[in-house]
């Protein structure tokens, strides 16, 4: 909220929002009884009068309130009978330290029935943030980026940064902590991202696929529904690649609605097949599984390839079926929602789960694979 200037009253006109004002409390006096009872005052300043209402805390607020005494008052503007006036204002007197706005954006936290119910609300947040920071030193929060990179996109360095993220002087200022601290959780997390792949490459070996066989020929070849584009050629190319290379892959498969990724995956699952594999396919709603499921099934239906659908709502005999299938290695290819992530779904060996909100997922499993996998998310 910005407390850093005060206005006048007659600065106040129907386009305004929230404002802060500063004058000299009159007329306090309390209207009914009980629920339906009210408090109003008066506060006047050199340019005019604004009338301020309270319908909650009356009797506490009553006391508080000092008639003739010099106050700040912020908050929104609302009208009554034509007559602008601030319901519920936050206010505090108007000392001799206190004759202007904040020095710095004033910071709004959220908070909970419970914890306001212990006197922890947002303002008082606000205080204990405050408070806390009079106690730091630029040393308790150490920089994390290179000098060389905070000069080159010209940010503040991190103490300054969590300071102003929570007491800016002004917008500027506030812009630019945001930016600088979104920026390091991305720079972090990508960090993270490449020690994790450079690991994993330099450590962790996978099966080869190494057969490109029968399933995957004879599908290509009478049964593809149409040609395949040169986009998509291409990323089978590097899928095979990678799989036939004795590393772990992870590959995003990216492409609007349509564009034929669910092809690609299929013929990602019929390579495994080939390789004596299973082969799992995550969608992340039961409509979408079972429009891969009657999809696949329709074009691999002369061809002696397993196809089960597994779903949260398939039936208690059925499931008891796909289970044991999935277990012995006698399904091929299995769709499903996350429902295949659950404890009793067991493969022929042990798969990793992985888990995906919004997109497809593509497992490639095999025999004596222990607990490396080889995934692809597919997503529009």
């Amino acid at each position: 909220m910005d407390r850093t200037k005060v206005s006048l009253i007659r600065d106040i006109t129907p386009d305004t929002e929230y404002i802060q004002v500063a004058g000299r409390m009159e007329s306090i006096q309390q209207i009914g009884k009980g629920r339906t009872g009210r408090l109003t005052a008066e506060l006047r300043d050199s340019s005019g009068k604004l009338k301020l209402v309270w319908f909650q805390g009356v009797n506490w607020i009553q006391k508080s309130l000092k008639e003739g005494a010099e106050y700040l008052i912020y908050g929104k503007v609302g009208y009554f009978n034509g007559e602008a006036q601030i319901t519920h204002p936050e206010m505090e007197l108007r000392s001799n330290e206190k004759q202007e706005g904040k020095i710095f954006l004033e910071p709004v936290y959220p908070s909970t029935e419970k914890l306001r119910a212990r006197g922890l609300g947002g303002r008082q947040i606000g205080k204990l943030t405050y408070t806390l920071f009079s106690l730091l030193k630029e040393k308790d929060i150490p920089e994390n980026l290179p000098t060389s990179l905070l000069k080159k996109l010209k940010f503040p360095d991190r103490y300054s940064s969590f300071r102003q993220i929570h007491f800016p002087s002004d917008d500027n200022e506030f812009q630019q902590a945001l930016r600088r601290l979104k920026f390091e959780e991305f720079f972090l997390a990508q960090l993270k991202m490449g020690l994790v792949k450079s690991e994993r490459h330099r450590f962790s070996k996978g099966v080869k696929f190494e057969q490109v066989g029968d399933l995957f020929n004879t599908f290509y070849q009478h049964h593809l529904p149409f040609q395949l584009t040169g986009a998509q050629k291409r990323v089978l190319k590097e899928i095979r690649k990678d799989l036939g290379g004795g590393k772990q892959m992870n590959r995003l498969l990216q492409g609007d609605v349509g564009s034929g990724k669910t092809i690609v995956a299929l013929l990602c699952l019929l390579l495994a097949a080939d390789n004596g594999y299973q082969g799992c396919l995550m969608a992340p709603t039961e409509i979408l599984a079972q429009q891969h499921y009657e999809g696949i099934s329709a074009l691999l239906a002369s061809m002696p390839v397993t196809v089960r659908l597994l779903t949260g709502s398939t039936k208690t005999a059925e499931r008891k079926e796909v289970l044991k299938a999935a277990a012995d290695g006698s399904i091929n290819i299995l769709i499903g929602t996350h429902a295949l992530i659950e404890e009793k779904v067991q493969f022929q060996i042990w798969v990793l789960p992985l888990l995906t909100n919004n997109t497809d997922l593509v497992w490639l499993n095999a025999p004596n694979f222990g607990r490396r996998r080889r995934f692809i998310h597919i997503c529009s």
